[in-house]
């Protein structure tokens, strides 16, 4: 179930770097314009070595896209109250290129650009495992849950969950002493279930809420997978405690082994459907859990020789387990690098494209033009509207017709 594991390391992620008002409302301007999604919010940063600087050429880059309206441009009075009712409740922005960001999330393809946390974000500085499963959680599942999360907590392991009913609620319970973190689908000021409001504010005075939504937006069918995507992306590991064959927790199982984290699976009584879902998982290749212990003993070779050993075979973890190098500084511009890109290149670059998703890097090859080109090419038809963009680095043009942002 779980794909070749990654290093934690940061030397490859956006600079590191304090960002001050003017530079935070700037990135939520990018990050919230049209056409603008997780890897253009990246090229942008690293091509202009900062938001401001981006904001700026956006509407020259989307002409050169070939876009023929103008490219709507989030206005700061608009980015200036989404902060602002974060701030009322006691939220804050987290974008990837400042210091704080969950490291583990960072290395997932397209992460996303900007989190709203609330309580204690500190806390991601230390490694974390999720724990989910079902809502309708019999009676064994949910003491089964606490038990997982307590002990895990208690070995120094952040406990991440969704803060649904069933195992999630459970999981958070019982990790709230030892450190817990609650995805959100919806905006960080929406309980939902809403019976869950006392331990959302649990969790904001000791743990930490995030989500990726902005105050006030209401959650919808599709934005649970999402959320799911970060259980997982901010976890080294994912325990499936129960969940039926088409339970939606099979998407935070289906995404961490996408992102190359460890999958755990409790095993079921086989005539009970909720047990299913992790009985397949098994099948499939999910790690057999039958205690914390499982779990601890199969995260030890990733977390840098951190375990420390006891008489019992299981030591505590380090409540710092992550690297904790200097922020790198600043990007620079690539002066005049959209300059560059003159009209053949870029007419042989569209040309050489099509509806079938290709490589970047295979791109590059095949046109004979700098890799870098090519990135600047993507960008401005993305801008333009006329680009998609695939899981693993892939890319297309789109459809005649639902160009230019339509």
């Amino acid at each position: 179930m779980s794909a070749p594991r990654q290093p934690y390391s940061r030397a490859e992620l956006l600079p590191q770097v304090a960002l001050d008002d003017a530079q935070r409302l700037a990135c939520l301007r990018l990050i919230r314009s049209e056409n603008v999604g997780p890897v253009t919010w990246r090229e942008l940063i690293n091509l202009y070595g900062g938001a401001t600087a981006a904001l700026e050429a956006l509407p020259e880059l989307s002409r050169r896209g070939g876009r023929g309206k103008p490219l709507r441009i989030c206005p700061r009075d608009k980015a200036e109250a989404e902060l602002e009712a974060a701030q009322k409740i006691g939220a804050r922005p987290l974008f990837t290129i400042e210091p704080g960001y969950p490291p583990a999330l960072a290395f997932i393809e397209h992460p996303p650009p900007l989190l709203y946390v609330k309580g204690r974000p500190e806390l991601f500085r230390r490694a974390a495992v999720g724990i989910v499963g079902s809502r309708e959680a019999s009676a064994h599942g949910m003491s089964f849950a606490r038990e997982m999360a307590g002990k895990l907590g208690a070995a120094g392991l952040l406990v991440v969950s969704g803060m649904a009913r069933g195992i999630d609620a459970a999981a958070h319970e019982a990790s709230l002493a030892t450190g817990t973190v609650a995805v959100l689908a919806g905006g960080i000021d929406v309980i939902y279930p809403p019976e869950h409001a006392s331990l959302y504010e649990r969790i904001s005075d000791v743990g930490v809420v995030v989500t990726e939504n902005w105050p006030g937006y209401t959650p919808r069918a599709q934005d649970f997978p999402r959320r799911n995507r970060i259980i997982s992306g901010i976890s080294r590991g994912v325990v499936i405690v129960e969940a039926a064959r088409r339970s939606g927790t099979l998407t935070t199982a289906r995404h961490a082994a996408q992102q190359g984290r460890d999958v755990f699976a409790v095993p079921g009584h086989p005539r009970d459907p909720r047990s299913e879902g992790t009985n397949h998982l098994l099948k499939e290749g999910a790690i057999l859990t039958l205690s914390a212990e499982d779990v601890l003993e199969a995260l030890r070779p990733q977390l840098d020789h951190a375990l420390a050993e006891t008489a019992a075979g299981i030591g505590p973890l380090p409540h710092e387990v992550v690297s904790h190098s200097a922020p790198s500084p600043p990007a620079k511009p690539a002066t005049h690098l959209p300059d560059a890109l003159d009209d053949p290149i870029r007419d042989k670059i569209v040309g050489a494209m099509g509806p079938a998703p290709i490589a970047v890097d295979e791109l590059a090859r095949e046109v004979g033009v700098e890799a870098r080109l090519v990135q600047v090419a993507l960008v401005e038809l993305t801008l333009a509207g006329r680009l998609e963009r695939h899981a693993g680095g892939l890319v297309s043009l789109r459809p005649v017709g639902l160009s230019d942002g339509e």
